[in-house]
């Protein structure tokens, strides 16, 4: 089975008006089927019809995935093992490269040299990017609870 054309583009660019459509709409289909085991009906390379069934974790995975691109959201899939450029990982993190430079160099984030070139596994710069959203949700937490406190 292949994938669509627009599917491997969609990550270097905005999704189109008419795929915005398309994936709200597949996205309401696998929605309503979400926690049953939904079964698709694709065609493969040669055309022919091939059931897919989705697992609950597999279909709460392309909601997710068709959710961003229906809100019109450039998507790119990164390998949990895939080793990361500066640059693609500080835009990850939607932070400057040196911002990122710097916690590489206080060690907040693993990474490893290849030549001159520091490279971060997408799993640990995914980890520590969870830790740094939760540390940020219960500091905002703190804040309405100390501004509360003022009312």
């Amino acid at each position: 089975m292949t994938i669509p054309a627009f599917a491997e583009e969609i990550g270097a660019r905005l999704p189109s008006a008419s795929e915005k459509v398309a994936a709200n709409q597949l996205r309401q289909i696998i929605a309503a089927h979400a926690d049953g085991g939904a079964t698709l009906r694709v065609l493969d390379d040669d055309r022919q019809p091939v059931d897919v069934t989705l697992t609950p974790a597999l279909s709460h995975l392309l909601l997710d995935l068709l959710g961003h691109i229906g809100r019109g959201d450039a998507v790119t899939l990164v390998p949990v093992h895939q080793m990361l450029s500066t640059q693609q990982a500080a835009d990850i993190l939607n932070v400057s490269r040196p911002h990122l430079i710097s916690l590489l160099d206080k060690e907040a984030i693993p990474h490893v040299l290849v030549g001159r070139h520091r490279r971060i596994r997408a799993e640990d710069l995914f980890a520590y990017k969870q830790a740094r959203d939760a540390r940020r949700g219960a500091a905002l937490a703190n804040l309405a609870e100390n501004d509360s406190e003022l009312l």
